[in-house]
């Protein structure tokens, strides 16, 4: 196999170990053939060149869909991302002929900084991709999310693989591959029998999926039908159906924002003393010419408003411009007029059965900002998204998948409420127990719990098992042994 060809089928098995085909254990094995690859080409610039190939290749197949809002999104992202796979190419190539125990040291926790990186940079970041979010969303492997995270999968799928490689090169080296795997299998057993539960007082939740009249554009009368849409699926609610009752991202956008219509405030108050449940209402509010507010309201089953969660991380050319200045040269960018404003920290909602946490579409995909409401107190987590951007793809189901292994990583039930992707009701265990269809105008209905038990170790510690491999991997650098040679 060439080495581009290896690039390549290395980047298709890790897109199907994500939705469409979600084949998550795939992704232990899925970046041998690139390392094998590049340990084995001369020079720098084809190690850069591999890794772009890859990045190019499994991303632009994975986030696909982004085309839809135009190639000017579509391409700056992947190739962003492709460079940093091909940063990632020339670390693994520079090191090929060190020993193998140090080369397998550096290479995994040159992954896990990868990942990091590209999590937090730039503008905040992008985790869709992250590899452990596919080997970690498999039965026993979720469980064991509590412990180690979506990240510290990342790092034993990375393992496992690099393992795979220094094998198919000298069988001497079997350890390297079966330590991570036995570790990863151990994991597994694990987390099968003692998975996270929530074991704390049942709430009964109703998702109200209005829909959107229009997906993926824009249409008239919009914003006053989707809204109306979500009213009238809830006025169709039997009083003691839901104890809480969640309007998705964008569900009252302005002008029908309650904080700012009395008459849609007014509206909602009714429904929530006519059902006895408390409600979460995602808003949007315009704020001036040039900003806006992404939030949650929540709603006391007398109808009184009894806090707000103002989204912290916007998505990027979507929610605001980065460099608009330097950039209004570009005319698809007028598509995004107006900038949001940020919340400055996480916000929970108390009520009588627990302490609700809450975040709004993008932010559900970083665990630092889900950790930072278990944090905060929360014991039931609240994801509201919109979805209808992307239509019928693989996008709402993607999603999801990420949601579900953050739910088992905090060990936490979870709303995820969308206005036309699938909506569902996670488990702690990460099991979907309910879900909607793609593009339906419905209600999902289902039963949750609270979680008494405290933060699981993932949401005490975040990112251990990354600084592990980060140590560990500049450990194998500096200290010194025999027949070590520097990176050529």
């Amino acid at each position: 196999m060439g080495p581009y060809l290896a690039a390549v089928a290395s980047a298709v098995l890790m897109w199907a170990a994500y939705p469409p085909l979600d084949l998550g254990l795939l992704g232990f094995v899925a970046p041998a053939p690139l390392l094998l690859a590049l340990r084995r080409v001369d020079r720098g610039v084809h190690a850069l060149a591999l890794g772009f190939v890859y990045g190019f290749t499994f991303f632009g197949l994975l986030l696909h869909y982004v085309r839809y809002v135009g190639m000017v999104a579509w391409i700056p992202l992947v190739v962003w991302l492709a460079a940093s796979a091909a940063g990632y190419g020339l670390l693994v190539w520079s090191f090929r002929l060190w020993p193998a125990p140090r080369w397998w040291l550096v290479i995994v926790g040159g992954w896990g900084l990868w990942e990091a990186l590209r999590v937090h940079f730039p503008f905040g970041g992008f985790p869709w991709g992250v590899l452990g979010y596919g080997v970690g969303g498999n039965p026993g492997f979720l469980g064991a999310t509590q412990w180690i995270g979506p990240t510290g999968w990342s790092i034993l799928g990375i393992g496992v693989a690099a393992g795979v490689v220094l094998v198919v090169e000298d069988r001497a080296h079997w350890r390297l591959l079966v330590d991570p795997a036995v570790v990863s299998l151990l994991l597994a057993l694990g987390g099968a029998l003692f998975a996270p539960r929530a074991d704390g007082d049942e709430l009964r939740v109703a998702i109200i999926q209005g829909n959107t009249p229009c997906p993926q554009t824009h249409c008239d009368n919009e914003a006053r039908r989707i809204y109306e849409s979500h009213l009238a699926l809830t006025q169709s609610l039997v009083p003691g159906s839901a104890s809480l009752v969640v309007w998705p991202e964008n569900a009252a956008t302005s002008p029908y924002d309650p904080t700012t219509n009395a008459e849609v405030e007014t509206a909602i108050s009714i429904e929530a003393q006519r059902l006895g449940a408390y409600f979460i209402v995602s808003a949007t509010r315009s704020i001036s010419e040039t900003e806006f507010a992404n939030v949650n309201l929540a709603y006391d089953p007398g109808g009184r408003r009894i806090g707000e969660y103002l989204k912290r991380h916007p998505v990027p050319f979507g929610e605001f411009v980065p460099l608009r200045g330097l950039l209004d040269f570009i005319p698809q960018l007028d598509r995004v007029p107006r900038d949001m404003v940020r919340g400055d920290g996480p916000v929970v909602f108390d009520i009588p059965a627990g302490v609700i946490g809450s975040v709004i579409s993008f932010e559900g995909g970083f665990t630092r900002l889900i950790r930072s409401e278990v944090s905060a107190g929360a014991e039931l987590m609240v994801v509201t998204t919109n979805e209808s951007t992307w239509v019928d793809s693989e996008a709402s189901d993607q999603f999801i998948d990420i949601t579900r292994v953050n739910a088992a990583a905090i060990g936490q039930d979870l709303v995820h409420a969308a206005i036309s992707g699938r909506s569902a009701i996670i488990s702690a265990t990460g099991e979907i127990t309910a879900v909607t269809d793609l593009l339906a105008t419905d209600i999902l209905i289902g039963t949750v719990r609270f979680r008494t038990a405290g933060p699981t170790l993932f949401a005490r510690l975040g990112d251990w098992v990354v600084l592990v491999a980060l140590a560990a991997s500049v450990a194998a650098l500096a200290v010194p042994g025999e027949g070590r040679p520097g990176p050529r």
